[in-house]
């Protein structure tokens, strides 16, 4: 719960009622309100959301997610259109409207992380947005009116940082080290006073060593076994859990929990107090990553009765932090969009009750060394230097800097490392990033969305996609980063005055959220998107006139 707010556990309690976003009538011969300007635009993404847990728990929904389905503009047919379906590369996404070919973020490893941006107060990894290239919705807003403010926050550095691109605004994740929330160097010197102030009075070591994670509904609520030895890798896989007594110990494991999500939007919460967002004559954004359903999902599967009760306790926290800033912020001048960075394939080694993955694997890295020998053979004929190929699992590159005008050469090693890999078991395709440049990308999915990922005549020079619900691998019991489409698929939703209340299974994408949301803020987008307005999606009185360049890129599929 929000705790600051008394009318929230109020509201949680059923004793009163926060107020729903107003409705334009539409009844013929009614006629619409005057669209209002919105104050305050947040943006949720709840790290590895599949819309499966929205279908699947709707009817247990009585909080955050039960309003935005019920109020909302639902598009369920949407997609991060690009290949490698990871945190960084989804979140650089959501509010830059560009895919990660434009932003610069295709990989979890090359995100965020820097030994040049340390830490305040923490010893965990530096971590700066100094990769990503391009502007932010952040950007648009703070351009078109100086006085608009930026709140970003996460448990995920990657989840903070990479929503609101390279700015310096108020960027904020946890720290593992010490369970404080902290930023680096590159956004400040200093924590801001009502930072230090909550760290120091919600001190995770001693609020959260020992406490229980218990059902929240009574067992009956749930379908899901809650025996199933192939979750957690056989080990604590039974309700309840217990955070371990030992505050540092407690410290780490909290981003297993439930608990890590309801401190994160506590968090943000007393952001939006001490900054008054929402509150003043200019527009202001808050982006909230949660991250809890990631953690969850890797280590217990999203078919788990820990995701079934987990999925439950996020609706309700979000149902409380809506009905908070409902009391600070009016109604009609609140406007929520609600997204994921990447979708879910179950794990491997159990059997899925929801999708045929009978046949699915695990894939190693050692599997492909056939591949890379003879890449690394094609390459000594041609006294091509070794040092310059790699292959991470994803794509094989080449570091053109090192072997400048070597063209031919280039596409002879990618030929021969792909000929060996569509060979191997468990691998769907290999595709050459130059090939692609003439595929039919509006019908293949699987070429469009390396295109989104990578340019032609870039260091990337070769892409592996496996089989259907193959995953790299034996880290997670399940995990996420194909281009398959339950990876690719997540929720789109809005809510707010200038939305209309409807479910569309119209194919949209994650890149036209920002400048849908640019289009109700009246803001102008400041270079080329890949994302369009999703107009249908708002009343005829949320449209703005403003000037947008929003031509995408690529070929997308059909709308």
């Amino acid at each position: 719960m929000i705790r600051p707010l008394i009318v929230a556990c109020l509201v949680a309690a059923g004793c009163v009622h926060a107020q729903s976003a107003p409705r334009v009538s539409a009844v013929a011969g009614d006629t619409p309100q005057a669209a209002v300007a919105p104050a305050l635009v947040v943006v949720v993404t709840v790290d590895q959301l599949t819309p499966r847990y929205l279908e699947r728990w709707r009817s247990q929904f009585t909080g955050g997610l039960g309003r935005l389905l019920t109020e909302g503009a639902v598009f369920t047919n949407a997609y991060q259109d690009h290949a490698i379906t990871e945190t960084a590369p989804g979140h650089a996404s959501i509010l830059s409207g560009r895919f990660p070919y434009s932003t610069g973020i295709a990989m979890n490893y090359a995100g965020v992380n820097t030994d040049d941006s340390p830490l305040i107060g923490a010893p965990d990894a530096g971590a700066s947005p100094s990769r990503f290239r391009g502007t932010t919705l952040a950007d648009w807003m703070t351009s078109a009116n100086a006085e608009s403010r930026v709140l970003s926050v996460s448990r995920k550095d990657r989840g903070a940082i990479l929503p609101i691109g390279r700015a310096k605004h108020s960027v904020f994740w946890y720290a593992m080290s010490n369970g404080s929330f902290t930023t680096s160097a590159w956004y400040a010197d200093t924590l801001p006073g009502w930072v230090r102030g909550f760290n120091a009075e919600n001190a995770v070591m001693s609020r959260y060593a020992g406490k229980k994670w218990e059902l929240l509904l009574p067992d009956s609520a749930y379908a899901e076994p809650d025996t199933v030895v192939g979750e957690s890798f056989g080990q604590d896989f039974v309700f309840p859990y217990v955070m371990p007594s030992d505050p540092m110990r407690a410290t780490n494991l909290l981003i297993a929990f439930p608990f890590m999500d309801e401190l994160t939007l506590e968090f943000a919460w007393r952001g939006v107090t001490s900054m008054q967002l929402g509150q003043r004559t200019a527009p202001d954004l808050l982006a909230v990553s949660l991250s809890t359903t990631d953690a969850v999902g890797h280590r217990w599967g999203p078919e788990s009765r820990e995701m079934h009760d987990h999925i439950l306790r996020v609706d309700r926290a979000l149902g409380a932090f809506f009905d908070s800033l409902l009391t600070v912020v009016p109604a009609e001048r609140l406007v929520i969009a609600l997204t994921s960075d990447h979708g879910v394939a179950p794990s491997p080694d159990m059997r899925s009750t929801v999708v045929n993955n009978a046949r699915s694997q695990r894939i190693m890295l050692d599997d492909f060394q056939p591949a890379i020998t003879a890449a690394a053979v094609r390459a000594s004929q041609s006294k091509f230097p070794l040092e310059a190929i790699d292959f991470d699992g994803f794509t094989l590159s080449v570091n053109r800097s090192l072997v400048r005008g070597r063209d031919r050469d280039i596409r002879n090693i990618a030929n021969a490392f792909a000929k060996e890999a569509r060979a191997l078991s468990g691998v769907m395709r290999v595709d050459l990033i130059d090939d692609l440049a003439k595929a039919d990308t509006v019908n293949d999915a699987i070429a469009r969305r390396w295109l989104h990922m990578f340019k032609p005549g870039g260091d990337v020079v070769a892409t592996v996609t496996l089989n259907e619900f193959n995953i790299f691998g034996r880290s997670n019991v399940a995990t996420h980063g194909s281009p398959h489409d339950y990876d690719a698929l997540v929720p789109v939703i809005f809510w707010g005055a200038p939305f209309a209340a409807l479910s569309d299974s119209s194919v949209v994408r994650v890149v036209d959220i920002a400048p849908t949301l640019a289009e109700v803020l009246g803001v102008r987008i400041t270079e080329r998107v890949d994302g369009r307005v999703l107009g249908k999606a708002l009343h005829s009185t949320a449209m703005h006139s403003t000037p947008m360049h929003s031509t995408p890129m690529h070929s997308t599929p059909p709308q």
